[in-house]
């Protein structure tokens, strides 16, 4: 039995999504917030298996936020954005934020469910248009003459980008690499030098295409 908690504003999309999901044998809404402070409340009470979290939430805390400081008081637990805003923008943050998938709000039914079960079982979930999106966004910034920049990277610098991506801060990271701030900022330094980018996206969008976030586009 996965169980989810549903965080969003409205309260006829937490009743629709409520009887679509209790209606599988394997899916149990165990509670509901309607907005990112309640919704972390709710989740320190009920421990659920899945959170699925709207994005834009105008009262109150809003989902990226939420799901940020959701990532830090619970480390293990699994966050399905749902959003209305079919922008890499948008993916991009919600991945840095800790969420393990993003799905529209008009996205099938079935979709939805999929795309539960999937991030459930330790996956990571994109909806089409995103995971297309990236890859024009790899292709038309990355890859320059088939070389393999990756292999450029030193080990350390390798861990320093993985972590950058999955949107830990520099002081986060040096804390569990046990280096110091100013070798993480040297490190990334060298890491976007060596990549030839600027924009921390575009490191989100080279490690999803390496794996780096424990799988690949």
């Amino acid at each position: 039995m996965i169980n989810v908690l549903l965080v969003d504003d409205h309260a006829v999309v937490r009743m629709g999504l409520t009887m679509l999901l209790n209606s599988h044998d394997d899916l149990e809404v165990v509670g509901e917030a309607s907005e990112g402070n309640e919704g972390i409340q709710k989740a320190l009470e009920l421990n659920p298996d899945v959170i699925v979290m709207d994005l834009s939430m105008p009262h109150g805390k809003d989902g990226l936020s939420a799901t940020s400081e959701l990532k830090k008081l619970l480390p293990k637990v699994t966050i399905l954005i749902l959003t209305m805003h079919d922008d890499e923008e948008y993916l991009f943050r919600a991945i840095q934020a800790g969420a393990s998938g993003c799905i529209l709000k008009s996205a099938p039914h079935h979709e939805l469910v999929t795309a539960i079960r999937s991030v459930a079982a330790g996956d990571a979930y994109l909806h089409p248009s995103a995971t297309k999106r990236l890859m024009e966004e790899y292709m038309g910034t990355i890859q320059k003459g088939g070389v393999d920049t990756y292999s450029l990277l030193s080990d350390r610098e390798k861990e320093v980008l993985a972590l950058i991506a999955k949107g830990f801060s520099n002081k986060e990271i040096a804390e569990q690499l046990i280096i110091s701030v100013k070798t993480v900022e040297n490190h990334k330094g060298h890491v976007m030098e060596k990549l030839q980018m600027k924009k921390r996206p575009e490191l989100v969008a080279y490690a999803l295409k390496k794996g780096l976030l424990g799988y690949g586009i």
